[in-house]
């Protein structure tokens, strides 16, 4: 990714809108978190060419979830198994897990990733006029 790429970010009054275009070009990370001011998860956006893979990791504290935008994406686990997630797909993986990725298709893959940890907020939702 471009290190002159200027970020494009509008905020208003308690928000902040962009895409992932606005926040970088090429292949690597899309930073999400701090663009946009998030402060009770971390969050970005990856783009892999065909054939990459990001090798094994795993955290101390964060869970992480994995939401593939396009392509196919490798996920392989510690334990051996692996598990290609198409567009839509979805993965969760604990902190400890070790967990390794890989572009396995012929076109970019596009994921989000976001990780956090103490916990879910409840419903709290109140309805505004």
């Amino acid at each position: 990714m471009s290190t002159d790429f200027a970020v494009d970010v509008t905020k208003g009054d308690g928000y902040a809108v962009s895409s992932l275009d606005r926040l970088g070009e090429g292949w690597g990370f899309r930073k999400i978190r701090s663009p946009l001011g998030l402060t009770a998860f971390g969050a970005n956006a990856i783009v892999m060419p065909p054939g990459y893979s990001a090798g094994k990791h795993a955290h101390e504290r964060q869970e992480e979830l994995y939401f593939v935008h396009a392509g196919t994406l490798e996920i392989a686990f510690g334990d051996g198994t692996a598990h290609r997630l198409e567009a839509g797909g979805l993965a969760w993986v604990d902190a400890s897990t070790v967990r390794g990725l890989t572009n396995v298709g012929d076109d970019d893959v596009v994921y989000l990733c976001v990780g956090g940890k103490d916990g879910y907020v409840e419903r709290d939702g109140v309805k505004v006029d």
